[in-house]
């Protein structure tokens, strides 16, 4: 009798993300060559172009990959690492197509990928290949409002993206929604305010609306709401530091532990995510950080035990290999495809509440959208209307103080007759957006009786809303 071949530790993200849409799939309803379309990357870009990096000339390996078209521009980040490749690129603007689709922003899914370390470069340097990578969009036409609109990601910010509007507009000079063509610029050259912390506020909204539901913390032995829950955090990037300051000051939340690259450190009484952030930035690491202690190795942090385990670094880091010891009782995927479809399994027969990937960090993408709104309207938002709502709340308080007799303290009514500025209406409609996706998710997981996990029913969620479309169109009868 031959023995069953055991399944390995490491599989690809990209295998993760098709066995994922695969598992949704049946339950979809879909014609099957629909669901084949819908599966499949439309357009790949793979590219080499030479830079010159100090007296020599290195040829850059980089990739920008389409994964639908159903809905136009496409949309999704640009990341810098040395592990970009082409199956990571496409697993990425899949995903980025579903995640639109959860979140009801009007985009088609893509994804970038330059193959270098930015540690590597100088700062000079980097722009170089910047410009270089954005020029080779332009002449592919890859890049454009209408077309296809970038943004950061892993090893890219507002820097970058104000360089690649820059260069484009120099290539593009005449064209008035130019600003649009990609997002998460600085806000003085047509960004939006709130964008910089956009992703980390969106996994704190869609982890305060997870644990807003009584039965279903009652399954994982929690109670409701995040005042008090330990959270453990891997990566203090962006997303990893505004997700720890935010699920901190405003949701009550006990950070206990936290990794980087050069390792992690623990204190079960918690851990101040801004002063550890100034602590790395003065001396260069998270290590040695006053009143925590410094653990042997960074990816001991998936195996703390906490309420809330946040990966916020790269793919693959919950693998079969490390599954079974994860002691969470709740993951939040701010990162993309931090646990492969095997090693879920296995989280899943554990009890673990799994927010996922493609919901989870779709904060980013949502003020993105803003963002693009904003570029297409040429207006701030608020402009409009924050003196005329200012004028109106005073108005109003004035009015109840003269009824009553009483007077209202001026902190008081300040506080009260505020009109909202950009950052406020940015808020607003993020924390609509995250609410209103995980509800359409979680009356998914009710309808369908055989969904048991937040990551299919996302799934079926997606590929109803982006089916609908299709069939719109009458390509599938």
């Amino acid at each position: 009798m031959s023995k069953k071949k055991a399944q390995p530790a490491h599989i690809s993200f990209l295998d993760s993300v098709s066995r994922n849409f695969d598992k949704a799939a049946v339950h979809s309803g879909l014609p099957k060559g629909l669901l084949s379309q819908i599966k499949v990357c439309n357009s790949v870009y793979q590219m080499r172009f030479p830079v010159k990096v100090g007296n020599e000339y290195q040829v850059i390996e980089a990739y920008r990959v389409q994964h639908s078209h159903h809905r136009l521009p496409t949309k999704g980040g640009i990341r810098y690492s040395q592990k970009v490749n082409q199956d990571e690129v496409m697993a990425l603007a899949s995903l980025m197509t579903y995640k639109c689709a959860i979140v009801d922003v009007p985009f088609g899914g893509a994804k970038g990928g330059v193959k270098i370390s930015p540690r590597d470069y100088t700062t000079a340097q980097l722009q170089s290949i910047t410009r270089r990578y954005t020029a080779e969009l332009i002449r592919k036409n890859f890049i454009g409002p209408g077309i296809d609109v970038p943004a950061p990601d892993y090893g890219t910010g507002s820097r970058e993206m104000g360089w690649i509007l820059d260069t484009y507009m120099s290539f593009k000079g005449g064209e008035i929604d130019a600003a649009g063509c990609v997002t998460g610029k600085p806000v003085n050259q047509s960004g939006i305010r709130g964008r910089t912390e956009a992703t980390g506020r969106g996994v704190y909204y869609s982890l305060r609306e997870a644990v807003s539901y009584k039965d279903d913390m009652a399954k994982l032995g929690l109670t409701t709401g995040m005042e008090g829950k330990t959270i453990a955090i891997q990566g203090l990037g962006n997303v990893g530091y505004h997700t720890g300051v935010i699920c901190q000051e405003e949701g009550g939340a006990t950070i206990i532990c936290v990794a980087e690259y050069e390792g992690a450190v623990y204190n079960e009484n918690g851990i101040d995510i801004k002063a550890l952030a100034k602590h790395r930035k003065k001396t260069g690491s998270i290590l040695g950080f006053k009143g925590a202690e410094d653990m042997n190795q960074r990816k001991n942090v998936l195996e703390v035990k906490c309420d809330i385990l946040i990966p916020a670094a790269l793919e693959n880091q919950i693998r079969l290999d490390n599954a079974k010891k994860i002691k969470a009782k709740i993951i939040a995927e701010a990162a993309n495809g931090p646990i492969t479809a095997g090693a879920e399994e296995i989280l899943l027969k554990k009890g673990i509440l799994i927010i996922p990937d493609m919901y989870c960090n779709a904060g980013g993408v949502t003020v993105s959208y803003f963002e693009w709104l904003k570029n297409l309207s040429h207006m701030r938002f608020g402009r409009m209307e924050k003196r005329f709502d200012q004028n109106t709340y005073g108005n109003l308080v004035g009015l109840v103080e003269r009824m009553t007799g009483k007077t209202i303290g001026q902190k008081e009514k300040k506080l009260l007759t505020r009109g909202a500025d950009e950052v406020d209406l940015v808020r607003s409609g993020l924390e609509e957006t995250m609410v209103t996706a995980y509800d359409q998710i979680r009356m998914v997981m009710k309808r369908k009786k055989k969904v048991e996990d937040l990551r299919t029913a996302a799934f079926i969620s997606a590929l109803d809303k982006i089916g609908s479309d299709y069939l719109a169109l009458g390509i599938f009868p």
